[in-house]
């Protein structure tokens, strides 16, 4: 029997150290999408966060969060899934969950399928302004951020589509 423990990463993320456990049955590419969605979006989102609990049905993968005081438009500024997450789970947030940008991070060959499926299944009025997007990373990623220092992650390593 295989013992299947938690493993911790160091990485330096957009000029910060950032520690993330892979726990059991956790990918390492899963990890990987946190560490990388972290260094595209800290610049944007100073206050942004990894796996912290936010009160709701679900949790994020990366979360930033407004300031109480500042709860004009949404609750959350970003909100950022990695890997597999349903249609279901991206409707229920698009709708209930007051993010003004969600970002799904993937590595898939092709999103294709899955920007069409999100786009016939969730009403138009929660994609308003590019509110919803698609990141999928480059099938070499693992091998093109293996030393885990990322001052920035290059558009060559990925493609965005907003759905």
């Amino acid at each position: 029997m295989e013992l299947r423990e938690a493993v911790l990463y160091d990485f330096e993320l957009a000029g910060r150290r950032v520690r993330l456990w892979k726990r059991p049955g956790e990918s390492y590419e899963h990890v990987l999408m946190k560490a990388l969605g972290f260094a595209m979006y800290v610049g944007d989102f100073p206050g942004l966060e990894i796996e912290t609990k936010v009160g709701l049905r679900y949790k994020p993968d990366l979360v930033a969060r407004r300031r109480p005081e500042d709860f004009r438009r949404g609750q959350f500024l970003f909100w950022g899934e990695c890997g597999q997450t349903t249609v279901r789970k991206v409707g229920w947030l698009a709708k209930h969950a007051d993010v003004e940008l969600l970002v799904l991070f993937k590595m898939l060959g092709n999103t294709g399928p899955l920007v069409s499926e999100l786009r016939d299944a969730i009403d138009r009025r929660y994609l308003a302004g590019a509110r919803l997007q698609v990141v999928n990373f480059a099938a070499d990623i693992v091998e093109r951020a293996a030393s885990r220092s990322v001052a920035r992650v290059p558009e060559s390593w990925y493609t965005k589509t907003v759905v």
